[in-house]
């Protein structure tokens, strides 16, 4: 199907691996122009620009640490540079850890806040200018948000505060023809799973494919496949929707 997104721009914060990676991929070959960040020098990086190149397009690679206020309305003036408008701003970025909650430092959780909650409501904020009639803003959430996870209490609440903030926001700037979803994403299938020791990728794999309808884990790239029908005009009557990409997982 044709989507109807050539030329169009994008904005993917921590589009360097995981699903991330995907969608910026993705993105690209539907002929998107994408800016993408991440926050330290690797491999990861260089890969992604030799992919992005192949693929055609104008395509930026920047640095930005999304937990500093100041390095987020730089990575937005770079957009603007780079492209004067955003037609898609999609909010990947994210940190988790595994914390018991009587153990959780408040350094952690202040950590995790910054990035999977405070970093969203900065680029949105930032992106404001740069988003017209018809622009879609996309925020990565998690199945966890509806379910919750022990020891992850400090990232489920980023998560499900990130739906408040969506059905909020698609209110608010609907009028100016802006549309706000968030993906609440199952287990997905990234090489962060595949450095994990055989035995404990194995049995990981096994338990969350038996509790997956489709009986099997989603790849970064079916993620991506969800962002552009929110990107494009086919999804133009979808706001403030939480949209499932989870394989059916209870």
């Amino acid at each position: 199907m044709d989507m109807d997104l050539k030329g169009k721009t994008a904005l993917v914060t921590g589009g360097v691996r995981g699903v991330g990676r995907g969608i910026v991929l993705t993105l690209a070959r539907a002929g998107m122009n994408v800016t993408t960040c991440y926050r330290q020098e690797s491999e990861a990086v260089e890969t992604l620009r030799r992919e992005l190149k192949e693929t055609g397009g104008r395509h930026h690679v920047v640095r930005a640490d999304l937990s500093d206020p100041g390095e987020v309305e730089s990575l937005l003036d770079r957009c603007a540079e780079h492209a004067g408008s955003l037609d898609l701003v999609v909010n990947n970025a994210g940190v988790i850890s595994h914390v018991p909650y009587a153990e959780l430092p408040l350094d952690e959780w202040n950590r995790v806040v910054a990035t999977n909650l405070t970093a969203p409501f900065l680029v949105i904020r930032h992106a404001l200018p740069l988003l017209g009639e018809g622009a879609s803003v996309v925020n990565i959430g998690s199945k966890a948000a509806e379910v919750g996870i022990p020891m992850r209490a400090h990232y489920t609440a980023t998560k499900s505060a990130l739906v408040g903030l969506t059905r909020s926001l698609a209110k608010e700037l609907g009028p100016k023809g802006i549309r706000v979803n968030v993906l609440a994403l199952g287990v997905i299938e990234t090489e962060a799973m595949e450095a994990m020791p055989e035995e404990q990728r194995s049995a990981m794999r096994e338990r969350y494919e038996a509790k997956t309808a489709l009986g099997r884990l989603g790849t970064p790239e079916e993620v991506g496949s969800a962002v552009l029908f929110l990107a494009g005009p086919a999804s133009r009557y979808v706001t403030g929707a939480t949209v499932h990409v989870d394989g059916g997982i209870t």
